[in-house]
């Protein structure tokens, strides 16, 4: 499991932030962040309130008491998007009921879980409103390419099978990080 130091200097470098700009916000001395970085102290009390507040995350993001890590589950949590080509929705409805079952348990699950069902509500979105507009310019008989709409539909459906895989092998091999474009956060 990664610890408390890790953590705190990967988020400040995703966010782009120095250790001065951290240490100034949350008000500590910069060697107290530097130490917590280099795992040489734990942050406690105030100071791990005033590093959470300078990151924009909740103590809970950054501490998993009482959490057990387990990649196998997240693996089936990506490939559960690959459910929607036998149960209609499924690519939102299994994710969610693994999200909900496992998130407070299993480190990660809450992140990857959120990127996961953000990105499946939009796909599906975007997905049945193509279905909608083919459908609507054939009954209008506007003049427009099947093919085009076929072939669109298809190649964003064959994305969403296979990239599940993509993101599951990774995950399995030890990268775990957000692999889901969310352009739209449904689930905060």
């Amino acid at each position: 499991m990664e610890t408390i130091g890790k953590r705190i200097a990967e988020i400040r470098k995703q966010k782009g932030l120095t250790q001065e700009e951290v240490a100034e916000i949350a008000r500590i001395n910069l060697r107290t962040l530097q130490r917590i970085e280099k795992e040489e102290t734990e942050p406690r009390g105030n100071s791990l309130k005033g590093i959470c507040e300078a990151l924009e995350i909740n103590i809970e993001d950054l501490v998993d008491y009482g959490k057990t890590e387990d990649r196998t589950y997240l693996v089936y949590m990506h490939l559960s998007v690959m459910s929607s080509v036998v149960i209609p929705l499924g690519n939102i409805i299994l994710p969610l009921i693994l999200w909900l079952n496992k998130r407070d348990r299993i480190v990660s699950v809450a992140g990857q879980g959120k990127n996961i069902l953000n990105f499946q509500i939009f796909w599906t979105v975007c997905f049945y409103l193509l279905i909608f507009a083919f459908a609507f310019c054939k009954i209008m008989h506007y003049p427009f390419n099947p093919f085009l709409f076929v072939g669109l539909l298809i190649g964003v459906g064959t994305f969403n099978f296979l990239y599940p895989v993509y993101a599951a092998v990774r995950v399995s091999r030890g990268s775990v990080k957000n692999f889901w474009p969310a352009p739209i956060k449904f689930i905060k």
